[in-house]
């Protein structure tokens, strides 16, 4: 006699996982992608003169705006608030509220941080002409570095403490 095998379906607690470590990863992401533009790309378009600077700045200000890039941006405080709504029943955890504090934070933190500061930059960016820039062109630079410079630190902190409490989370400590 053949036995058929059944498909094997995860226990509902890893399924419970999935938006948390979604989170997580979305998070890191974001904080990779931040951390490299402060890290490398910044600095490197320090060293250009104000005519290059803002001919590349405007194309990866245009070039930024995606599907892709728009699911990863957005796509952490959705995953943290899928997943603390998801494990509800665990709200008196520290792992629960910290990952709600982290959705928070992103949210306001990066996202509003972004529209209220990154996108009205770039915009000033965007309307200059190369060839006859206005005399605070580098003014502008430095306070476009300093903002993405906050995004890159505090969306690592983001990520740090979610993954600290998937780790706490999965190591049953309720961290």
């Amino acid at each position: 006699m053949t036995t058929i095998p059944r498909p094997h379906n995860p226990p509902p607690a890893l399924l419970v996982l999935i938006p948390h470590a979604f989170a997580v990863l979305w998070l890191g992401l974001m904080a990779g992608f931040f951390g490299t533009y402060s890290a490398n790309v910044n600095l490197a378009m320090l060293q250009m003169d104000g005519a290059t600077y803002t001919t590349v700045q405007s194309a990866f200000n245009r070039n930024v705006r995606h599907a892709l890039f728009f699911a990863l941006f957005f796509g952490p405080p959705l995953w943290c608030a899928l997943a603390v709504a998801t494990a509800w029943r665990e709200h008196r955890t520290l792992w629960w509220r910290l990952l709600a504090v982290v959705g928070v934070a992103y949210l306001l933190g990066i996202v509003f941080f972004t529209q209220q500061v990154n996108l009205p930059l770039n915009y000033t960016t965007e309307a200059w002409n190369p060839k006859a820039l206005p005399a605070d062109w580098a003014k502008v630079r430095d306070q476009w570095n300093a903002a993405n410079l906050w995004r890159a630190l505090l969306s690592l902190g983001c990520f740090a403490t979610a993954l600290g409490t998937l780790v706490g989370r999965l190591a049953g400590r309720g961290t």
